[in-house]
């Protein structure tokens, strides 16, 4: 036997070569680390820019603008606020473009336009008058003109722009202050009167259903009724003496203007809400102009179909709404997703249910819409006035709870959101370890003092998430509430007058609603524009202070229950 080794086969060097396990970036996700970052950043980008650009355009819209006077080359003079700026195509044959300005005329009873557009090569000078006032009226609209003469009882007690703004100034605030004891008395006093006189005779016809025409009751229902129809009548007479006296009173002063086309304009002071001179104003000025229109726009009734005045009925019904739709979702969401994580046997059933609660996220929103004004609002509401509000449908055919309010669009947006509590509350019971219930129940904890004492403290923060998330969806709902309570105009608010309690059968305005109101159905478009925008950025303004609320709330459950994560 041969003691020689075997011949040895040369491999190629390039063969030898062992390669590098970072040479293919596809084959470690690289390339999708970096298109899931980028689009990321896209997401973040685009929300970004949306939230800027209506933060801008909500924000802005009551900074006092200059007036402008734009005199044509025809001859016509023209005063207004600048709206904005576009370029368009001409309509010669020759391919060239022209700027035009969107100038806000107002004077709509003299001109007939809100707003006019006008080819920059059509005007032949512009200025900046210093004495021009743009001013808010109560009804009508904007008005711009020169202040030239404030009238008291036909008689004149100032004249020219300085003098004349100067007495409007130390007058116009008194005027107000009637005007708002006027609406004060209209609204609150008289709708007191109204009220007892309905529920004494709602007492009558009570009366006549349980007991019948002759008995006693009926009688001295009808007496109390008497009694009350005659306190009604003194209280009338006295109301209609006060508001007359200060009617009186604010009637005596008008003021005189001088439009752009020289046309001579007298003006009620009761009808001005506020006034301001923008060409003469420094930064301060502008900025107490900018707040108080703020201040109106928060505090203050709407008017001119919703496209002036303020939202405050609005604030309070979204406020409202969405907090009872919390109270309501987050007691039976949880209570559902603990039985289904701890009660339920795994199976066959409880995968059909889940899925099922899943799917109802995904229902159209209308659809909830429609189930709400059926079930709660014609069954459940409707079976309620048979049962304790029969009286109000003998006598008026009203309903009481029959129709849409405030609690059936609570419980109508509770149960659209309840799918996202109940999905969001299973995953934070799933994440608490089997350990720590084992533990308890090691110590000789029951099952439900487990739940109570260590499942549900250490789920809060996830349950806090789902109803972050629940809230954010409800306050800007629009679909459903069209069906079950919300209104066009609705400034009585859904409370008593004498004691702060929810009357929850009452109609109600909405943040989210009023925007399609205002940007589809005023009659104003481009006034309405501006309001839009605004009450866009009040809407998300509202809904970020309940979700940094919610987030504060959350982090302090976190710091005080969960000491470490998994």
């Amino acid at each position: 036997m041969s003691s020689e080794s075997p011949p040895t086969t040369a491999v190629p060097a390039r063969s030898r070569r062992v390669r590098s396990a970072y040479s293919n970036l596809a084959a470690h996700g690289e390339p999708w680390v970096w298109l899931t970052g980028g689009a990321l950043a896209v997401a973040l980008l685009m929300i970004t820019a949306l939230l800027g650009f209506i933060v801008i355009r909500g924000g802005s819209t009551f900074w006092p603008r200059p007036l402008e006077l734009a005199e044509l080359a025809e001859g016509r003079k023209v005063l207004g606020e600048v709206a904005g700026h576009e370029r368009v195509k001409a309509d010669d044959a020759a391919s060239r473009f022209l700027t035009r300005r969107l100038l806000r005329v107002a004077n709509f009873e003299l001109t007939g336009k809100h707003y006019e557009w006008f080819d920059d090569d059509a005007i032949a000078a512009t200025t900046l008058p210093e004495w021009a006032t743009a001013i808010e009226r109560v009804e009508g609209g904007r008005f711009h003109g020169t202040p030239r003469r404030l009238i008291d009882g036909g008689q004149a007690i100032a004249e020219g722009p300085a003098a004349t703004w100067k007495e409007y100034e130390r007058i116009h605030p008194a005027v107000r202050k009637r005007a708002a004891e006027i609406r004060r008395i209209d609204r609150h006093d008289r709708g007191v009167v109204q009220r007892r006189l309905r529920a004494a005779r709602l007492a009558v016809v009570q009366a006549e259903l349980d007991a019948g025409r002759a008995s006693s009751r009926h009688r001295d229902a009808i007496e109390r009724e008497q009694k009350v129809a005659e306190e009604a009548d003194r209280d009338t007479k006295r109301f209609d003496a006060a508001t007359g006296e200060l009617r009186r009173e604010n009637d005596r002063y008008a003021l005189e203007f001088e439009t752009a086309a020289g046309e001579t304009v007298s003006m009620p002071l009761a009808n001005i809400v506020r006034g301001w001179q923008p060409n003469r104003l420094d930064f301060p000025g502008k900025l107490g102009v900018y707040a108080s229109r703020w201040g109106e726009f928060l505090a203050d009734d709407p008017r001119e179909a919703n496209s002036a005045g303020g939202v405050f009925p609005a604030i309070w019904g979204t406020v409202a709404m969405t907090l009872i739709m919390a109270v309501f979702v987050a007691p039976f969401g949880v209570l559902a997703a603990l039985y289904l994580r701890e009660y339920a046997s795994q199976g066959a059933v409880m995968t059909a249910v889940r899925i099922a609660i899943n799917n109802l996220a995904g229902v159209p929103s209308i659809v909830y819409g429609a189930f709400g004004l059926g079930f709660f609002c014609y069954l459940l509401g409707g079976g309620i006035d048979e049962l304790f509000f029969k009286a109000s449908l003998v006598a008026d055919n009203q309903p009481t709870f029959g129709t849409g309010g405030l609690l059936w669009a609570s419980l109508t947006l509770a149960l659209l959101t309840l799918p996202v509590v109940i999905v969001a509350t299973e995953e934070a019971l799933a994440s608490v370890p089997n350990s720590m219930r084992e533990g308890s129940y090691a110590c000789g904890a029951g099952k439900w003092q487990t739940i109570r004492r260590i499942v549900l403290p250490r789920a809060l923060p996830g349950i806090m998430t789902g109803l972050i998330l629940a809230m954010a969806r409800g306050a800007g709902e629009v679909a459903p509430l069209m069906l079950v309570g919300v209104k066009k105009l609705a400034v009585d608010l859904p409370i008593d007058g004498t004691f702060p309690f929810i009357h929850p059968e009452r109609e109600f305005m909405h943040l989210a609603y009023l925007i399609y109101d205002v940007g589809f159905q005023s009659p104003n478009a481009q006034a309405a524009k501006p309001m839009v925008f605004t009450i866009t950025f009040l809407l998300v303004t509202i809904i970020a202070l309940f979700n940094v609320t919610a987030i504060w709330m959350r982090a302090r459950l976190r710091r005080r229950y969960v000491v470490q994560q998994f």
